[in-house]
């Protein structure tokens, strides 16, 4: 398998997974299936939008790429009717969302390293956009349907972006294999975000102040 289709593959996953989960949240908004699309697609496209305009890379990737709002808005669409096939309840609504979330951080993280390093910036600049791109979709999602961002919480969440995107950089710096390396470092920012859910792992945070 290329270089470049690994990278592509993970791309597209990437905005599935992260619409899926805005339209997941839509549903649970109550919002109709167009206002789905678009959560879906601000959280699905949002991170490497916002990238793409800060390393100069005009226009946004999506513009001359019209399969990626085809596949938001598919993503969206399963996630906003599959929400209600999740016949368990509301923890299986969430945990099918958490889930989803977590895939869409770990993708985009090593993503947006890679095009922060193929802009030539430097490599603590291509970690910042690693982890820009994998929590600014989030964080647009939430903020449209009126929730408090996930990456401003004290879970462990953007943690995990810095890390895969650290170690897609370092192991570049490196010369190891490309899409082995995407491979690896985003499965480790999976495993942290995976680990931080299933133990409840948190950052301290101060509380409430009197």
């Amino acid at each position: 398998m290329s270089v470049a289709l690994v990278f592509s593959l993970l791309d597209y996953a990437g905005v599935f997974f992260f619409a899926f989960s805005g339209g997941m949240i839509a549903a649970r908004k109550s919002l109709d299936p167009f206002g789905a699309v678009i959560v879906g697609a601000a959280a699905g496209m949002g991170g490497g939008t916002l990238r793409d305009i800060l390393l100069g890379a005009l226009p946004v990737y999506w513009v001359n790429a019209p399969e990626y709002l085809a596949i938001a808005a598919a993503g969206a669409i399963v996630g906003y009717y599959g929400s209600a096939l999740l016949t368990s309840g509301t923890g299986a609504r969430r945990a099918a969302l958490a889930w989803a979330d977590a895939v869409g951080l770990s993708v985009f993280c090593v993503l947006g390293a890679q095009a922060g390093l193929l802009a030539g910036a430097h490599w603590s600049i291509a970690i910042l956009t690693g982890v820009m791109t994998a929590a600014f979709g989030g964080l647009l999602r939430d903020v449209l349907v009126n929730d408090v961002p996930l990456v401003l919480r004290e879970e462990i969440y953007a943690l995990a972006g810095l890390a895969g995107a650290a170690a897609y950089v370092f192991g570049h710096m490196f010369a190891l294999p490309g899409g082995p390396l995407a491979i690896a470092a985003a499965f480790l920012a999976f495993a942290i975000r995976a680990a931080a859910m299933r133990f409840n792992w948190t950052l301290p945070s101060i509380g409430k102040l009197d």
